[in-house]
């Protein structure tokens, strides 16, 4: 059964769901952004905790990767862009067009556009660093001032 808890940042809240894998104990299954969160609920798992950290480290701009266990539900597909997206360094952008050539399906630039959009543990698996070809942010569940605050927070210099 999934477990959330949810965690104040400079971009509102994000909330955070875990659930037991079988095979690997307790993983992240999703992260998404919200402005109000009613009834704030704190970490309640090691990995919990963990990810808060983690989570509270990256804002103070002391973190540019994650170490955490994902287990994202998705398409075969959706896992393969997924993958290639965790691939894109921190402080650097790709393009659409990019992670369809990366993952050796030239001609799937929409497709990729939409795994990206149903990418359901956003910022730890960075779509926000997926752009348009033409430079332009385009796109992004959590909002486009997310998506550029995002973008500008990991140019910024790390200390």
């Amino acid at each position: 059964m999934p477990t959330l808890c949810t965690q104040a940042c400079p971009l509102g809240w994000i909330t955070l769901e875990t659930d037991a894998d079988a095979t690997r104990g307790e993983v992240i299954t999703a992260l998404h952004f919200s402005d109000e969160v009613e009834h704030p609920i704190a970490p309640s798992s090691p990995l919990q905790l963990l990810a808060c950290q983690q989570l509270d480290e990256y804002f103070a701009g002391q973190r540019q990767h994650f170490e955490l266990p994902l287990a994202p539900q998705g398409t075969d597909f959706q896992q393969q862009v997924w993958q290639a997206l965790q691939t894109i360094p921190h402080g650097e952008h790709r393009s659409y067009k990019d992670i369809a050539l990366q993952i050796d399906n030239p001609k799937a630039v929409r497709a990729v556009g939409l795994a990206n959009s149903r990418n359901p543990i956003s910022l730890i698996i960075p779509c926000h660093r997926v752009i348009g070809v033409n430079g332009k942010l385009v796109g992004y569940a959590g909002g486009i001032a997310r998506k550029a605050w995002l973008l500008e927070h990991e140019a910024a210099p790390t200390p």
